[in-house]
């Protein structure tokens, strides 16, 4: 019986101490929020705010399953330069992450919300979006299922998104970014266009960083202007400031 006993007294407790481990190692659910400025909104390559600075802020929820959701906004001006009435962007969003070996996926849809913004065709827009991320490199494809941003017949629009997370220590981290967004529909073609983003990221500790983007794209001339006929795609470097708790 002792011979017995001892061992199965101690199997016992090592397997208690694994399911402590287990338990410890199991992701939890968190909900986080963000605020912070920008000396100009860039949306892919884009200016949304008139080559001037905007507020932002957001919240976000992960759920321990991999499930999320979230919200974020940004003040913006090129809807009422577009003879429309909403000052803000408002991005509501849920999926879902996971892993199959090496490789993080991310699946989920994602809506632009501009609060009666009054543009015709209107401009709130819809996309499902899946990428997939091996190491430092990250591939992602938003696919829009309604108008884009306001583009007549533009349903079924894409964008590609290459890019890759550089940690260079002590803080800083690197992320070179290309894109392409293609703008379907029949004379939506000038509007397509590749862009491209070099962002230095510094933590700053205490839940604050700082990024500052070399950011450009190769828009048509004229196809993104300001009302005073300013390139919106021009070649600029973007620094931000934010807080996150």
């Amino acid at each position: 019986m002792k011979k017995i006993f001892v061992p199965t007294l101690i199997a016992a407790a090592i397997g208690s101490l694994a399911s402590v481990a287990h338990a410890a190692d199991a992701p939890e659910s968190t909900l986080a929020f963000n605020a912070g400025a920008v000396s100009e909104y860039r949306y892919r390559g884009i200016s949304q705010s008139r080559l001037q600075p905007a507020l932002q802020g957001g919240a976000d929820y992960t759920d321990k399953s991999g499930f999320y959701i979230g919200a974020w906004g940004s003040s913006i001006k090129w809807i009422k330069d577009a003879g429309g009435n909403a000052p803000m962007e408002l991005d509501l969003y849920g999926g879902y992450k996971g892993t199959a070996g090496d490789v993080a996926y991310d699946v989920g849809f994602l809506r632009y919300e501009y609060a009666r913004n009054k543009l015709t065709p209107d401009a709130n827009t819809n996309e499902v979006y899946g990428a997939l991320t091996y190491g430092i490199y990250t591939a992602k494809y938003s696919l829009s299922t309604s108008n884009l941003f306001g583009f007549a017949d533009s349903k079924n629009s894409g964008y590609l998104d290459l890019s890759a997370a550089l940690d260079l220590g002590n803080g800083y981290s690197l992320t070179p970014h290309l894109g392409h967004q293609t703008v379907a529909g029949n004379g939506n073609s000038k509007y397509s266009y590749t862009d491209y983003a070099l962002t230095l990221g510094k933590d700053l500790g205490s839940g604050l960083s700082a990024t500052a983007a070399l950011i450009g794209t190769d828009a048509k001339t004229g196809s993104y202007v300001s009302p005073t006929g300013k390139q919106l795609g021009k070649s600029t470097v973007v620094v931000g400031l934010k807080y996150s708790f």
